[in-house]
């Protein structure tokens, strides 16, 4: 896998979100580009044109090959029937990052409340409510969309809700020990 602050020639074309309006953009093969962040399966590339967001699908484009996605990983697993371990949810989500920030949403701060109710069949929906660091980011939708599918790959998860909430306002007094630590905050 390439490492943080690598630089790379796209291969082909691919799909990109620029970073922080949220709006989708192609990035043509022979961009040159250097590769700022690689946490929860998304890569953040700086260009002349900015920052932008590359899912996992197109991880190729920049040269790297990972040995197997997330959706082949669970895939593989047997599948439960009941409802979804909670540790496993929380583990999950911490594979969701801000592009901009090296720490996942959980130790930002980011998630407000989550909970499981049980379905009909006896599987479960996850419903989470998160906020931002900022009221005006546009990546809010793509971090919620990426939570949710991330959710929806869980054994013993029917449905997956993620709202974004903006009461209480987001403050750093939120972000755990943890992502204190990384961020370099103690």
């Amino acid at each position: 896998m390439q490492q943080h602050g690598s630089s790379v020639e796209l291969t082909r074309d691919c799909e990109a979100v620029q970073i922080p309006a949220g709006t989708t953009a192609t990035l043509h093969a022979g961009t040159h580009v250097d590769i700022t962040q690689t946490l929860g399966g998304s890569y953040t590339v700086h260009s002349a044109g900015g920052l932008y967001r590359i899912s996992a699908k197109d991880a190729d484009a920049l040269g790297i090959t990972e040995s197997k996605s997330l959706m082949e990983a669970v895939a593989e697993r047997p599948q439960a029937s009941g409802p979804v371990d909670e540790k496993l949810v929380w583990d999950t989500l911490k594979t969701c990052f801000d592009p901009e920030i090296p720490v996942n949403i959980v130790d930002l701060g980011l998630i407000y409340d989550m909970h499981l109710e049980p379905t009909p069949t006896g599987n479960s929906h996850v419903k989470v409510k998160m906020t931002l660091t900022a009221p005006g980011c546009g990546m809010g939708t793509i971090i919620a969309s990426d939570a949710q599918q991330k959710l929806l790959y869980l054994p013993g998860v029917e449905e997956a809700s993620v709202e974004i909430v903006w009461d209480p306002p987001w403050h750093q007094s939120m972000i755990t020990a943890e992502g204190r630590r990384i961020l370099g905050l103690e």
